[in-house]
């Protein structure tokens, strides 16, 4: 026990630096390696949460999956919700709502234990992170600018995520690079 508040210590002390826009984002079981040269999407994921349920049930969230990943974008869903917790699933479970939500993310990754949640301090699902190709954090934040379970707002909102990762393919610099994330909060084990 120990060893894991010693880690989750030295975690917390080496994110707060990692996790500044414009600075190179913390690896994580070796996936930023993994994928090297790509640009990556970190979304925190729980289908319990209304927040998610709204990008999802309308299909927004895997037609910006489709949309990127066409585009050669790697794009990591992260669950950090404990076990017994709103949002955790085995693999199995996972598999099954990656098709029932008709995601088309690259990779859906189990965080139970909250060690990549805690290292990018992620807060709600969904939270959502830009990498760019040279590993660099570029957007840190909100999918959009209205705060809302409603799916009829997602056409109204900001697109800020949107605009963040086409700045980003375009080799252009994130105007509006950290935003407010909303939702659901991640359930992280105590």
């Amino acid at each position: 026990m120990k060893h894991l508040i010693a880690l989750l210590l030295l975690l917390g002390s080496v994110s707060a630096f990692a996790l500044e826009n414009g600075k190179p984002a913390p690896d994580f079981f070796g996936k930023l390696k993994q994928y090297q040269g790509k640009t990556i999407v970190l979304e925190w994921l729980n289908h319990g949460c209304p927040f998610v349920r709204k990008h999802y049930d309308s299909g927004n969230m895997s037609a910006l999956q489709k949309e990127f990943t066409g585009k050669d974008v790697v794009w990591l869903s992260i669950i950090s919700s404990a076990k017994g917790t709103q949002g955790w699933v085995t693999k199995e479970d996972a598999a099954k709502e990656k098709a029932k939500y008709k995601s088309i993310a690259t990779e859906i990754i189990l965080d139970e234990e909250g060690v990549v949640g805690r290292m990018y301090e992620a807060k709600t699902t969904p939270h959502m992170y830009i990498i760019n190709k040279n590993g660099i954090l570029v957007y840190q934040g909100a999918i959009d600018s209205i705060a809302d379970t409603n799916q009829d707002s997602i056409k109204k909102a900001e697109p800020w995520f949107r605009d963040a990762l086409s700045e980003t393919l375009e080799g252009k610099k994130v105007k509006r690079s950290t935003t407010k994330a909303y939702g659901c909060a991640v359930k992280y084990k105590d």
